[in-house]
């Protein structure tokens, strides 16, 4: 009995030992196109490893469609197409504590998953012009660890995951119609403009409050450091500059898109593109002002726009804009969301 025990807990545990995640990441498309609007490529992941794994559809990666930053493409001369796509306000722990299905794929070993993505949505050739590219996807996911409910990250194996296509003819599409100079509504329901015209003054007066307390601070303080790091002279003038322009240009004069049924991610931007800001799912859940509400969101958002401040997505949630104050003043000052921390200051700090 003790032998046949012991030989079953040795089985057991070297089930367990091996056990282990793996993906595999694979890119396909046309060798040649005559228009940008013909560039489609499609990623293909399997489930290498042994364990089923639930991989969060998160907007920035090659599994969401979503014209998101998700492909390196660079020419043999090292010269890549300008990206013209979206950036989005997603927080990975909202998406995994509110566990909606349609948040995950769930990949069993051995299965696979294609997902095509439209690369005129995202970038645009005209700079660059006609030639041959070449086209790598990214590689790293996330997944839900069974036994912690954690986020785990893993890098697919990508031996086969880039492609080269001849891009010819038209090299960039027009997506949006220009945008009125006042306020307006796509898509939104008699409740959603309401509740737009509220949270637009909500955020007029977190960009204004920002240029005042930036004004009267010109030494370092408590919140200041929370959010942007060590203090210096040069790093306050650069986030004053971005909140002054971003006070400038009213929320009440924003085009304000509810169209995006996405359910994980609170809005998304084109940033070259000023005037408009697209509001998904979380947007409406939220609330109207405290840690990532609807009047933060639309500081968020508007930090984007490369004619007001021109962040990116470094980082996202309290803690990691918090570390990469302490890691990287320089990214933190050009951080979508330690712009969106600093002006709602909740809790407050002075």
């Amino acid at each position: 009995m003790f032998a046949r025990s012991s030989l079953a807990a040795l089985v057991l545990a070297a089930v367990s030992v091996s056990a282990a995640p793996g993906l595999s990441l694979a890119l396909s498309g046309p060798q040649s196109v005559a228009s940008v609007s013909a560039l489609h490529v499609t990623a293909t992941l399997v489930n290498t490893g042994d364990v089923e794994l639930k991989l969060l559809n998160d907007p920035r990666t090659i599994l969401n469609p979503f014209e998101t930053d998700s492909f390196a493409i660079t020419d043999a001369a090292g010269n890549a197409p300008s990206f013209s796509g979206a950036v989005v306000k997603y927080v990975p722990e909202q998406v995994l504590a509110a566990n909606l299905e349609s948040s995950f794929t769930v990949l069993a070993p051995g299965a696979s998953i294609e997902v095509t993505h439209d690369l005129s949505k995202a970038y645009n050739f005209t700079a660059v012009g006609e030639g041959s590219y070449d086209i790598a996807a990214a590689n790293k996911l996330q997944y839900v660890d069974p036994a912690t409910n954690a986020l785990v990250t893993i890098y697919a194996d990508v031996a086969e995951a880039s492609h080269t296509a001849s891009l010819s003819g038209q090299l960039a599409v027009s997506r949006h119609s220009a945008i009125s100079k006042r306020i307006g509504y796509q898509s939104c329901s008699t409740s959603r403009q309401s509740t737009l015209v509220t949270a637009a003054a909500a955020a007029q007066t977190y960009a204004n409050n920002a240029v005042t307390y930036l004004n009267a601070n010109t030494a370092s303080t408590t919140r200041f450091v929370t959010w942007f790091g060590t203090f210096t002279s040069a790093h306050r003038t650069t986030v004053l500059s971005h909140y002054t322009k971003m006070a400038a240009a009213k929320y009440a004069d924003y085009t304000y898109d509810c169209s995006c049924t996405d359910s994980d991610v609170y809005a998304y931007v084109f940033p070259n593109e000023f005037g408009t800001i697209y509001l998904c799912g979380v947007f409406w859940s939220t609330t109207t002002t405290g840690t990532d509400s609807r009047a933060g969101t639309l500081i968020h958002e508007s930090s984007h726009f490369t004619r007001l401040a021109g962040t990116d997505d470094i980082v996202y949630g309290q803690t990691g804009a918090k570390a990469l104050a302490k890691s990287n003043p320089a990214q933190a000052i050009m951080n979508a969301d330690s712009h969106e921390y600093f002006a709602e200051n909740t809790p407050a700090q002075t």
